[in-house]
């Protein structure tokens, strides 16, 4: 029989810790399940164009857990966690922040941002739903999402520049653009999305459309055409608003945070720190901070951070599980995604670089993560403290993490 939901957040509501282990010990339980721990949503900016074809895609591949992880917000953990529940998805709430290390910048040090030394993306993983942060943190992550969208009003006024000199009467406004492509934050591929979408809607043919685009570029060629929106949308992107496009504006550096101001807000939302990271391209070069695994270690340890994620897809397969086994022999939590924050629509089960399916030892590494992470968002709707780390990781500590977070899961999927 299922159990009503009659709370906001059922994970409050199930059985006690001992209890839960105790109602699987013995099971035959899978090895694993599929996951994917990073997907950014509408809420941010995603190639799905509304939660419902996430859930369905979602369906058809098995996958049995999922965790958002937009930028900068948490706005749209509730849509998320219906739909979770309406398909029988056991949902992990995350959050993702561009912040900057000013002393690798100044030595031209680069993190896991391949083009800007000194660029840290940051994850937060396993928050408290409903989202909370005290008073002067939720202040100073609100100015820091103010900056973002100023930098983006002022790419839209070069933009309608460039847009009015091509073609008398077109224009695009900031409200418009929030309200027909974004859910709250209005991003870079927004811009690049409008455009395109703004040549499709006043001329006639493709032709016109590409000519249009073209004009934007300074006349420039397009390599691509109006039937490959997503290609188009990153070339837009790549011509116009990054550096060297017309349309760029660079990023005030009040709109980054420190990684220890970082960690304090993912803390402070009841979240476990985590680095995504880079890893190898399709040359197989590695950033400065990551080339070195032991070195990254010790950075990652200086931080207090235990976590990290990869998005698989951008990654050699045995290069990926070559570092993942280094990390989890050394304690660490692993996860794995696929993001979905470019205009391409790719599958959300988790492969290497060239749809390569991760191996077992992989999907299990992966999976351990997911049954922390987990674990983690139990004990604190339960009002315990959850998983921390002080130093060096604690494997004792995560193994038992990761078991009580397969009993979670798994009573979850039975369930609900």
């Amino acid at each position: 029989m299922k159990i009503r939901i009659n709370n906001n957040y059922l994970l409050s509501h199930f059985p006690p810790p001992d209890e839960l282990l105790k109602i699987f010990s013995g099971k035959d339980l899978p090895e694993y399940r599929e996951v994917n721990a990073h997907i950014h949503t509408p809420f941010s900016f995603s190639a799905f164009p509304g939660m419902e074809m996430i859930f369905s895609m979602a369906t058809e591949e098995n996958i049995k857990v999922l965790g958002i992880n937009d930028f900068y917000v948490a706005d749209g953990f509730e849509e998320f966690f219906k739909g979770c529940i309406s398909n029988g998805i056991f949902p992990l709430f995350n959050i993702e922040f561009i912040g900057l290390m000013k002393e690798c910048q100044q030595k031209g040090i680069r993190i896991n941002d391949p083009n800007n030394p000194g660029r840290i993306y940051f994850s937060g993983k396993g928050l408290d739903y409903p989202f909370h942060l005290d008073t002067q943190l939720l202040a100073e992550l609100s100015a820091v999402k103010e900056k973002t969208q100023e930098q983006l009003r002022q790419m839209l006024d070069k933009l309608n520049v460039l847009i009015t000199r091509s073609a008398t009467g077109l224009s695009l406004s900031f409200e418009e653009v929030k309200k027909r492509f974004a859910r709250e934050l209005v991003r870079e591929r927004h811009l690049a999305k409008a455009v395109r979408i703004l040549a499709a809607e006043n001329f006639a043919t493709q032709e016109e459309q590409l000519k249009f685009i073209e004009t934007l570029y300074g006349g420039k060629k397009s390599k691509f055409d109006m039937s490959m929106p997503a290609a188009l949308e990153n070339e837009i992107r790549s011509n116009l608003l990054k550096a060297g496009g017309e349309a760029f504006v660079a990023e005030d550096e009040e709109s980054f945070l420190e990684p220890e101001k970082i960690i304090k807000i993912i803390k402070s939302a009841g979240g476990i720190p985590c680095y995504p990271v880079l890893l190898d391209d399709a040359r197989g070069n590695f950033t400065e901070f990551e080339k070195d695994y032991d070195s990254l270690y010790h950075s990652l340890i200086s931080l207090n951070t235990g976590c990290i994620e990869l998005i698989p897809g951008r990654n050699d397969h045995d290069i990926l599980r070559d570092f993942a086994e280094f990390f989890y022999r050394k304690g660490f939590i692993i996860t794995f995604g696929t993001e979905h924050n470019t205009p391409e629509l790719e599958p959300l089960t988790v492969s290497a670089r060239g749809h390569k399916e991760l191996d077992p030892e992989l999907k299990k590494i992966s999976w351990k993560g997911a049954c922390v992470i987990a674990a983690h968002q139990y004990l604190r709707a339960k009002g315990k403290e959850g998983y921390l780390i002080t130093g060096e990781p604690d494997m004792e500590i995560r193994n038992r993490f990761e078991e009580l977070g397969r009993c979670v899961i798994e009573y979850y999927l039975k369930n609900y």
